[in-house]
């Protein structure tokens, strides 16, 4: 789209709002909100000022003034807004350069993009993430000078198993998923497969193509939903609307979703591993003759994730928390290597295609709780060196 394009779109669905989003530096998604009628074409150029210094990490307040820069090509309508509201992605901008704000996270991400097509190596880069998550009755924190702790609730728990009947979740019918048993079941212990299907059809509404959901292999609500690859920046964004569109749903069930890495011990964390290729003139370079049905190309970009790897995970398990997951015997990867098939290695070959155009590596470290725009970049600055 451009901005007549926006501003037809805007018409035709009726808006009454704009809400302008942005994305800080540790992932978290911010927004301003004007009535429709401060939008204009010059709004994509000029701007909605904004105060810099209220977020972490970001501006001084010396230095506070910055400029959202809406981008045309991502809006939709906010499903869960009670005002027809519009929404578009913004980047943060210089207000004297007229340049990306160099701790903008989207800005680092085209940054990203514009050096992969410097190198002449390839020209697009596709990344297909796989974000785990849980969904909770519910979460009690405690951090009190006298006491701390947590506790979760979940009627699909194990936990819950024994439990009596109560006005809250009614009687107990059993259909408890133990730890580690959680892969794919039918309903009724897949207690959520209806929640999915709502947050699939939410996301297809907001422009987002959705391949599958399912149950993920811990108890306690445990949930993938995959969304179909883009470019790094597209994904970055669907990412965003994804994490969104999946709280507000489970909020409107009366349910908390969360994307921890490792909310309990003793069973599956949730990861986010990073399926990536690189393109050139719309040809995948990935495919080859070599192990695992690799070219030079991809081992090359494999050598790169593997060398870096310790300062990529500074932003792709970005938590203390992160390094709970990254332990043995719960499927997550724990072997600084590259293989087929193998889910214990930092790097898997998918194979369950020859067809060249689904040649990709799986990097499995990241997970849900890092910031995509960085994490995205890191890998891909890690594998073009």
């Amino acid at each position: 789209m451009d901005a007549k394009a926006v501003l037809k779109y805007s018409e035709d669905h009726e808006a009454k709002f704009v809400s302008v989003r942005f994305t800080d530096l540790v992932g978290a998604w911010h927004h301003l909100t004007f009535p429709l009628h401060e939008l204009d074409e010059g709004s994509f150029e000029d701007g909605f000022g904004f105060d810099a210094s209220s977020l972490r990490g970001w501006a001084s307040i010396h230095e506070s003034d910055m400029l959202l820069i809406p981008d045309p090509n991502r809006v939709f309508l906010d499903p869960f807004a009670e005002e027809p509201t519009l929404v578009l992605i913004a980047n943060a901008v210089d207000p004297i350069t007229k340049e990306g704000y160099g701790l903008d996270p989207r800005s680092v991400a085209q940054r990203a993009e514009s050096y992969l097509k410097f190198t002449g190596i390839a020209d697009t880069v596709n990344f297909g993430p796989e974000a785990e998550f849980f969904v909770f009755d519910g979460v009690e924190v405690n951090n009190e000078p006298h006491h701390s702790g947590y506790r979760i609730h979940s009627d699909e728990g194990i936990w819950s198993s024994g439990r009596g009947e109560d006005d809250f979740r009614g009687p107990n019918l059993g259909y408890r998923i133990r730890n580690k048993e959680g892969y794919v079941p039918v309903p009724p212990a897949d207690s959520l497969s209806d929640l999915r299907s709502e947050i699939s059809l939410t996301l297809e509404d907001c422009g987002i193509t959705v391949e599958c959901h399912h149950h993920e292999v811990a108890t306690a609500g445990q949930c993938e939903i995959d969304f179909r690859f883009s470019t790094m920046l597209g994904t970055a964004d669907n990412l965003q609307i994804f994490k969104y569109v999946v709280r507000n749903v489970a909020h409107q069930y009366g349910k908390a979703a969360t994307f921890m890495p490792k909310p309990m011990y003793g069973d599956n964390g949730s990861g986010m591993h990073c399926h990536q290729s690189l393109w050139k003139d719309e040809k995948p370079l990935f495919a080859g003759d070599g192990y695992a049905g690799l070219s030079d190309t991809a081992r090359w970009y494999i050598g790169g994730l593997l060398k870096h790897a310790a300062a990529v995970v500074a932003f792709a398990a970005p938590t203390t928390n992160s390094y709970k997951r990254l332990v043995p015997g719960f499927e997550a990867p724990v072997n600084l290597a590259y293989s087929a098939r193998n889910r214990s290695a930092a790097i898997r070959i998918p194979m369950f295609s020859t067809n060249p155009k689904l040649k990709r590596l799986e990097f499995r470290p990241p997970d849900p709780s890092c910031n995509p725009y960085l994490a995205f970049s890191a890998m891909l600055m890690a594998g073009l060196d």
